[in-house]
């Protein structure tokens, strides 16, 4: 009987040590996942401040799906987004300098505790001392990121 017992409770310790270590982790992957969202966002704003339109677009992912939502319009592809952008947006001082504030990052685990796609709110403002076809200044955003081989990519924008 004793033996059983202590059969029992290896097993016991053998099966739930796995599960705590995996908690720890999970909340690391979490804290990884945010900071590697974060480190996308910051060289996306480097980027635009820059005035490259090109080098801002690598957070997004290069796919015929990827879409923008805007507050007139639909494009899908990631070259008619980028299109978009230039035309927008065809010089430096149209861009002139982005900031983000209010920043929430919701990451979307599927039911096996696995991150994939991650939900990014927040608020956007363009210090600039010229306009071109987009006259918005402030705005709001939601993205969609998801998680594949190159890191987090943008697969959906809608900024208003």
């Amino acid at each position: 009987m004793r033996i059983r017992r202590l059969v029992w409770l290896a097993l016991i310790a053998v099966l739930t040590v796995p599960a705590w270590s995996q908690g720890a982790k999970t909340a690391d992957d979490k804290a990884g996942d945010k900071a590697a969202i974060h480190a996308v966002m910051e060289a996306q704003v480097a980027a635009w401040n820059r005035g490259d339109v090109t080098d801002f677009m690598k957070s997004y992912e290069d796919s015929p799906e990827t879409t923008f939502v805007g507050a007139a319009s639909v494009n899908k592809g990631f070259q008619p987004i980028l299109s978009r952008y230039k035309a927008n947006y065809s010089t430096k001082e149209q861009m002139g300098k982005l900031t983000f504030k209010d920043t929430e990052i919701r990451l979307l685990p599927t039911s096996t505790g696995v991150v994939e796609y991650a939900i990014v709110t927040g608020k956007f403002h363009l210090e600039r001392t010229a306009k071109g076809a987009q006259t918005k200044d402030d705005g709001i955003f939601s993205l969609v990121w998801r998680k594949g081989p190159d890191g987090w990519k943008i697969v959906l924008d809608h900024t208003a």
